[in-house]
């Protein structure tokens, strides 16, 4: 279910906003917003809130690949986290060059 809903939503954004580097800033997005869900699972004591986020939210997307995926498909999943993330910090680098007004 989790996986559905994660690819679901990075479908939308691919097909919303149609550029490589969108797609990229909602990837990176969505894997840090997953680590703060997991964060406020771990550190907030109300079940209901654990059990929501334990059935519905992985924890990251190398959790996700890990979950459903072994092996060679597993390393190149794997591999593309990995890229997209080497990609990310080249866009916020680039962005943070841009503006001088820091």
């Amino acid at each position: 279910m989790e996986a559905i809903i994660i690819i679901l939503i990075l479908l939308i954004v691919l097909f919303y906003y149609r550029r490589f580097g969108k797609f990229v800033y909602a990837f990176a997005i969505i894997d840090i917003l997953l680590r703060i869900l997991t964060f406020l699972k771990n550190n907030i004591s109300a079940s209901s809130f654990k059990t929501f986020i334990s059935k519905y939210i992985p924890a990251s997307y190398p959790a996700l690949i890990n979950k459903y995926t072994n092996g060679t498909i597993n390393d190149i999943l794997t591999w593309f986290y990995v890229g997209m993330f080497i990609i990310f910090e080249f866009y916020i680098i680039k962005a943070f060059i841009k503006n001088k007004k820091l």
